[in-house]
């Protein structure tokens, strides 16, 4: 399903005019060689550009022939290389390898351009005739950019003005070398069209996927006997492709897309090492703008938050939406890709598809568990996947990315409406352990997590976006009853270094039977401190909170029954706050 999504994906950019043919596809570039029709360097033309909305130069992403998967070997690219192939230096320190490199460049291209009747098939020939690599880095042309190229930076040639690969003369020629090596190949029928075609040998590699190999990894890849299917013994090492037969075409199409949504920097995002893509089936962006909006709170030139949030919920209520002039469907399929790296293979950490409205809508019921009573010091907004996630890192240790599977369980979750895994809620409740902190953040997860996870069976009147003075739930009225205590502190003791929530919070909150009594009498000593307002006022809350309680302490609280306590403790700060900002007096 993954390979024919992605198939059908690039069947809809080819329509719109969008994506590389056959043959072709897109790598980032950083200088063009220019070369006159003689085969003499004439310059470096540095192709690096700053993005809408970047502040660092990127090099520039050009359509070139299609790229070879390389490996230790030797093999070179057509048109676009780097230094090692197409100037015969580097900085790697393996000056023989280097100059088997520029040799294999100078066969390649010598080999397709020869009979090229073209001005710049004739320079690309030339230059290969007449450079000599030894004298290279003398050259007056690199002498402004040459460390920078030497790093293994993308290299085009430019003939009089015009990039190589788009002269209409070379075009045909690498196209005609393409027909003709699929005339050896196997034909059979493909796994992913259903058509019979010659089936590609080896897969695309893929590349942009942080912490995979920087020249590629593979998504569909064996390489030993062990991973073989049965019946599809390879007869020779021609025949590896025959394990999972998918046609050159359909190889090439889910290449050239996996390559096309890695490189486009304004939609991929990662949760923990997890790259994820998405695309919708009519290949349209905006939808892709909406979805990474929501979902990750990533900012669009092209959509206000207003707007976003409106066809949010348009969509998710199932009501078609015409957005800057382009029309959005809730019906049109929508998918959510997650890959992970593993070695020079990747991981499919996820893959789900279904309608645009019902995963909009799956998103805004997941926003909606999240709510809950902010403080006022904090931004107006949702709560996007990547801060609901570092609410469960330690942000002082060095690796702060949330645990990969979760992530990718709570991507999931959020997106088919399923439960959340029970590993955020334990990583949270670490986090407040380890703190003595709940943020709003914690919170809000908490209130999500056994909102959604009934099978915990805490009620619902704890579940509220605020305090809720009704509720007799005891881990719930413990909680409040913690907070008043140490608001009783604080008001005694200004400025005290450590409350009693540094003491004994996270034991309050697991064995209450042995803390309270010890709480209740510290709190006498504080509450004689108090002013008399201030005395009668908390002794009320104490008296009212204690009248809730109608059974013995429980020497253990449950983890769901401490995630009750947390609520509790939280809801009643943010009571105490919401009253302390009312009373203060207005600037004169």
């Amino acid at each position: 399903m993954i390979l024919q999504a992605l198939c059908a994906y690039y069947d809809a950019l080819a329509a719109r005019g969008e994506i590389s043919p056959p043959g072709w596809c897109e790598a980032r570039v950083s200088f063009a060689l220019d070369l006159d029709e003689n085969g003499s360097l004439r310059g470096v033309i540095p192709l690096k550009t700053v993005p809408p909305g970047g502040k660092k130069e990127v090099p520039q992403l050009l359509q070139v022939p299609e790229q070879v998967k390389k490996t230790s070997g030797v093999s070179a690219n057509f048109l676009c290389e780097n230094s090692s192939y197409f100037l015969g230096i580097d900085d790697k320190g393996k000056p023989d390898r280097t100059r088997q490199c520029f040799e294999a460049a100078r066969t390649l291209h010598e080999a397709i351009l020869s009979g090229v009747d073209s001005p710049a098939a004739r320079g690309v020939v030339a230059f290969f005739d007449k450079w000599k690599p030894e004298y290279a880095a003398a050259h007056p042309a690199l002498e402004k950019c040459l460390d920078e190229i030497m790093k293994g930076a993308n290299l085009v040639f430019s003939v009089n003005g015009q990039y190589a690969q788009n002269d209409p003369a070379i075009r045909t020629a690498w196209q005609t070398r393409q027909n003709a090596k699929s005339e050896d190949a196997v034909l059979e029928r493909c796994l992913v069209t259903g058509e019979t075609g010659p089936i590609a040998r080896l897969h695309p590699a893929v590349k942009g996927v942080q912490g995979a190999q920087s020249s590629g990894a593979s998504l569909v890849s064996f390489n030993a006997d062990a991973f073989e299917s049965y019946g599809h013994e390879r007869a020779d090492q021609t025949g590896r492709g025959l394990n999972a037969p998918v046609s050159e075409s359909a190889a090439f199409a889910y290449g050239t897309v996996l390559n096309r949504l890695l490189a486009d920097r304004e939609h991929v995002q990662y949760i923990g090492d997890t790259a994820v893509l998405c695309w919708a089936e009519d290949a349209e962006p905006l939808c892709q703008d909406l979805f990474c909006g929501a979902m990750f709170g990533v900012a669009s030139r092209q959509i206000t938050q207003e707007d976003l949030w409106a066809a949010v919920k348009a969509l998710a209520s199932g009501t078609p939406v015409d957005l800057n002039g382009i029309p959005l469907q809730p019906e049109n399929h929508f998918y959510v890709l997650g890959l992970a790296p593993s070695a020079a293979r990747l991981s499919v950490r996820f893959f789900l598809q279904d309608t645009f409205g019902a995963m909009m809508a799956h998103l805004m019921e997941h926003f909606q568990r999240l709510e809950i009573v902010k403080p006022a010091y904090l931004e107006k907004g949702d709560l996007p996947l990547w801060k609901l996630l570092n609410e469960t890192v330690n942000q002082n240790s060095r690796d702060k990315k949330a645990s990969p599977p979760m992530a990718g369980a709570v991507a999931r979750a959020i997106l088919t409406g399923g439960m959340y895994p029970v590993s955020l809620f334990e990583q949270t409740m670490m986090r407040i352990r380890a703190e003595q902190k709940i943020t709003y953040g914690r919170a809000a997860i908490l209130k999500a997590f056994l909102t959604k996870n009934d099978q915990f069976q805490v009620p619902k009147e704890v579940l509220t976006v605020e305090l809720n003075e009704q509720s007799s739930y005891l881990p719930y009225v413990l909680g409040r009853l913690f907070a008043v205590l140490e608001w009783v502190q604080q008001e005694a003791n200004p400025g005290i270094n450590a409350t009693i929530r540094d003491k004994y919070f996270n034991s309050a909150s697991s064995t209450p039977a042995t803390i309270f009594p010890l709480l209740t009498k510290l709190s006498q000593s504080h509450l004689r401190k108090l002013k008399t307002g201030s005395r009668i006022f908390y002794e009320k809350q104490i008296t009212e909170l204690e009248g809730r309680i109608h059974e013995s302490l429980p020497a253990h609280l449950t983890l769901p029954e401490q995630g009750a306590f947390h609520l509790g403790y939280y809801h009643q700060v943010q009571k105490f706050y919401e009253k302390k900002v009312k009373e203060e007096p207005e600037n004169v």
